[in-house]
Formats: C-alpha cells, structure tokens, sequence
C-alpha cells in the first residue's frame, strides 16, 4: 500500500508519476459538469458584461438563481441538502468553468465558497438543515463579512463585538465590515465577531431580516465592477443564539481554514480565466495583418502566446494534484473514523502549504496573461470596445483577494517551518545531508538515458538549493527569521516555482507512461520551458537571500552549492515555444 503524501512533503520527498492526478483523468460526468458551467456562461453571462457591470437591478441574483436551478451552487453540498456530493477536485473543475466569468465568477465563487462553506463544514445539524438547501438552490444568497477598516490581512484584531442580551436569548452585534462581497443582495451574511472581551473571533450566520443592518452605497472599483462590494454596519442587530456557528472563539480557526479553500478555488478560476484570455489572444493575432502577415507569424508574438499557454499549463497542473491530494487525505479520514465535515477541513488543512502556492502562482499567471493579451491586441488591448480591458482590470484584485501575495508567500514558509519544529516534517534532515554534500565532490556521473532522468536531477538539485538556502537562514538568524520577510519570500520563491515545475514535470510523465511518447510530445516541451525558466528564478532567489544573511568564506561556500544545484544542460527553449505556439495557432484556441 502507498504511503500518502503529507502536505509540504514534496520539499524532501520525490512523488512518483502514478501517485498524482492530472486533469486528463477526469471522467465523462465531471466533464459533463464542466461544460454545463460553460454552457450556462455562453448563454446567460458572456453576453451580459455591460449590463453585470452596470450592477443592473436583480440582474445578479436572478443569474446565481439560474445557476442554482442547474445545480452549479450546490456541487460539493451532500445531497441530503439539495446538492450533488461531488469530490473536491470536481468543485475545482466548477471554478474553472465558471472562472471566465468575471463579475459573476466572483458572486458564485463567493456565495458557495466562504459564504456557505462555514455553515457546511462548522454548522450543527439544525443549522445546515435549515439554510444549506436554501443556499445551494440559489433561493437565499449569502456573504462572508470578516475584514474591517483596521482589520484585514490581520483579521484577528477586527473590533466587531458581539455582547449577549440580559434575556440571554440573542446576541447583540455591532461593529463595520468593509469589501463585503455580495453584499448589497446578500440575504445570508457569515459574521465574525468578539463575544464581550475574547482574545479571538466568533462566527455567527446573520440572516438580513434579524434588523439592525445598513450599507453604505456600492463601491466603485478598478475591475469586477459587477460584483456587489458594500460596507455593512451592524447596529445593534440582534442574533439568536442558536445562530452562534461552531463554539465560542472559534472564529479565527473558521476564517483560517475556509481561506485555506477559498485559495485554492481561486487559483481554479484564474485556470479558467487565462484559458479564455488565451483563445482570444491567439484568435486576434491569427486575424490582426500586418505587413502583409497575421502577426501570429512573427516570433515575438508568438514567444508571448506559448509562454502564455506554459505558465497556464503549469499552473492547472500543480491546482488539480493539490487538489487530488486533498480527496484523498479526505478519503483516508473517513475510512479512518472521522465525521465527513471534520474530515474535510483537516484534509483542506493538510494542504494549505499547497494551496497558499497555488492562490499566489496562478493570481500572478492571470496577471501575466492578460498583460500579454493587452500587448497582443496592441491599441485595441487598451480600448474598452475590445476584450481585454475588462479582463486585464478584472484580474488585479486576486493578488489581494483571500489573503494578499505578500502574506501567503510567509504563510508558505512559515507553515513548513513549523510543522517541521513539531515534528510531522524532517526538514532538518535533508538540510543537513545537504549542507554535508557541498563539503564533497560535486557527482559527474554518466549521462541517464531513462526519460525524465535529467529532468529530475534538476528537479532534485533544485530542491537542495531551496534546503540549503532555508536550513542555513534558520542556523543563522533563528527566531529573528520571523521578521526577516525578504528573505522569507525568496524561500517562499524556490519553494513554489518548484513545486509547480514538478507538478508540471510529472503530468507530462504521466501522459508519456499512460498515453505514449507522442502524445507527451507538447506536455514535455511545457514542463522543460518552465524547468528551465525555474532555474533562473531559483538562482535569483537563492543568491538574494544569500547575500542578504550570509558572509565571508560561508557566503562563498553557498553561492558554489547554489551555482552546482541550478546547473543543467542546454535546452533550446526558443524553439520549444515555437513548437507550442505553431499547435496553438493552427488550432486557432486553447488545446493543451
């Protein structure tokens, strides 16, 4: 029996090819499921834009109750609550689909994500019985409403209170809540709240018609222009205390581990997002003439539309493993006796290094992707009259969305680094033996003609680099490491371009064992482009945080280690995105 893989274990551990999901493997229904989503898009959505972003009165509401009548709100709610059950990874699939939708994504993404999440995963029995098949109708529709004006990527400090009646039958809430998704026609509101003078959050499900809630007016926004963002003031709104989610403090760990999904799921949509960006862009350039050639002709075109379709491949690739990973951990708690709520938060948790990886590479290849389709269209990218404005405008908030880049980044470091000091991580192990190689002859071994040989060795080497650069920044400034964020991120850095490369690497291995050498042929020029692109970043990285802690003949020593763990042949990388971009083109869309 396999042994499964520990979230953050892909630091110190090399994952065999048969032990990931790629999303080839999905099946018929989950693909059904998708192109219903896609479907819905087309019909209901893409032809709306103007009117979704005019925030048209009803226009949205009556859109996630169509959604709901089609059952896309509701396709990770048991079905004893009116939904489908479907596995974690099928909701990612959802998210994709849906991601191309701009305004509407984020409405849908936010009302069955942190919206009805909480209730599912923390709710008593009477709690989900009463407003989960409502939510997953579309018939109520809810929001999420922790950040504060002083509150948000330290959202345990929020000053809303919440102080029980002298009848002890309701609480009494008050306070601000601002960036409130959904807010201006949410009927459910997810409310975080310190009960008298807790050190930590409470959460309450607040119902619109409780009172004591007002807004202020809409915000106007640099992109989602559709989606409704309101200040709420709670005045005195009271609550029952029935209607107190989970016990008393447990807010905090409620946020925590519901951002730990919304993450992922976002990384999800971005997938769908850039997929959609990319087959306009490639579209245009097949059609822009210039010179007497569609400009699809020329090189540096070209070089944009497959590093395009690279850093989208590499992205969904890393998404559904970690997204697999998750199922199966969920699988193996149940199996093991625990209550399938419970078991799918641990399993979310497990994964969080993860998922904190994925939110902040794919938010940063959305970000890249539609720079680039903006410079493809060339004037038209800048006018309003053509797609890409709204698509370029409409990506930036996810760098910020769910917890800011710069957060998750020490997020990714900070969560490894503790689960190594309790021990269900020996990061400490593999740092040394590394730490113990630089002290020895570099290995000049003969040449691996296996395939995928090379490719791992680089993938090994860049492990190491990321282990020693990490191992000798804990030796060195041990508990001052905390406060040293540069250095923090450039760890973060390595760690997450290399876990993405990997992911990478092994679908195209994958594809290489189960469907043969030529149906691989484009997975493996990807997952080499982007190995190789990896170097670079891991060298940079590496050299920067080096250089920032280290000194005199230590320094000298690392930067040799750093130098022979980011070595690798020659790899004519100009020519691999040739080969990407000409499928690509002759297809006239997305295809890989």
């Amino acid at each position: 029996m396999k042994q499964a893989i520990k979230g953050g274990e892909f630091v110190i551990r090399e994952t065999p090819y048969s032990e990931i999901f790629i999303p080839e493997e999905f099946d018929e229904e989950a693909k059904m499921i998708r192109q219903t989503c896609l479907d819905f898009l087309d019909a209901e959505v893409l032809n709306k834009l103007d009117r979704i972003d005019a925030q048209e009165e009803g226009l949205m509401q009556s859109l996630l109750e169509k959604a709901g009548e089609l059952g896309m709100l509701g396709i990770s709610v048991p079905e004893q609550y009116g939904g489908f059950g479907k596995n974690f990874n099928t909701s990612m699939l959802v998210g994709e689909a849906v991601g191309g939708g701009f305004s509407f994504a984020v409405a849908l993404s936010a009302h069955t994500g942190i919206g009805t999440l909480p209730i599912l995963y923390y709710g008593n029995d009477a709690q989900k019985e009463k407003y989960i098949p409502k939510l997953a109708s579309g018939e109520w529709k809810a929001s999420y409403c922790l950040t504060e004006p002083n509150a948000g990527s330290d959202a345990n400090s929020g000053r809303t209170s919440a102080k029980l009646n002298a009848e002890g039958t309701h609480y009494i809430i008050n306070g601000q809540k601002m960036w409130i998704t959904n807010g201006g026609f949410a009927d459910i509101f997810i409310v975080f709240a310190k009960i008298d003078d807790d050190k930590n959050l409470s959460a309450f499900i607040v119902e619109k018609d409780f009172g004591g809630i007002t807004m202020n007016p809409e915000e106007h926004k640099l992109g989602i222009k559709g989606s409704s963002t309101r200040q709420v003031f709670f005045n005195d709104c009271p609550v029952p205390v029935e209607n107190l989610l989970s016990e008393r403090g447990n807010g905090f760990k409620i946020a925590v581990n519901i951002l730990n999904i919304g993450r992922i799921k976002l990384g999800a949509a971005t997938i769908g997002s850039a997929r959609s960006v990319i087959t306009q862009a490639v579209k245009y350039a097949n059609e822009r003439v210039q010179f007497n050639l569609p400009i699809s002709k020329f090189g540096a075109i070209r070089h944009k539309l497959a590093e395009m379709v690279i850093r989208l491949y590499a992205n969904e690739s890393a998404a559904y493993r970690a997204g697999q990973n998750i199922d199966d951990a969920y699988d193996a708690l149940v199996a093991g006796g625990m209550d399938e709520a419970k078991a799918k938060l641990k399993s979310t948790e497990q994964f969080a290094i993860e998922c904190a990886i994925i939110k902040v590479w794919c938010s940063e290849m959305l970000d890249y992707v539609v720079d680039e389709g903006v410079q493809i269209y060339g004037g038209m990218g800048y006018s309003a009259e053509a797609p890409m404005e709204r698509a370029y405008r409409d990506s930036r908030i996810n760098r910020i969305f769910e917890g800011t880049n710069e957060v998750n980044r020490l997020l990714v470091v900070d969560m490894l680094l503790k689960r190594a000091m309790k021990g269900e991580l020996d990061l400490m192990g593999p740092a040394t033996a590394v730490a113990n190689e630089l002290m020895g002859i570099p290995d000049f071994g003969e040449e691996d003609t296996v395939p995928f040989a090379a490719e791992k060795k680089i993938l090994a080497n860049l492990k190491k680099a990321g282990l020693m650069v990490a191992g000798a920044a804990v030796q060195k400034l041990m508990m001052s490491l905390s406060k040293e964020e540069e250095i923090l991120m450039n760890i973060a850095d390595i760690i997450g371009y290399v876990y993405v490369a990997e992911s990478t690497l092994l679908r195209a291995e994958k594809i290489y064992h189960t469907q043969g050498e030529n149906v691989a042929a484009f997975p493996l020029d990807i997952a080499r482009v982007y190995l190789y692109n990896t170097i670079d970043k891991v060298a940079v990285a590496g050299k920067e945080a080096l250089y920032a802690f280290a000194e005199g003949d230590e320094l000298k020593m690392m930067l040799m280690g750093l130098r022979r763990f980011t070595k690798a042949e020659p790899f004519n990388t100009k020519e691999a995105r040739q080969r990407i971009a000409r499928q690509l083109i002759e297809e006239n869309k997305y295809c890989f």
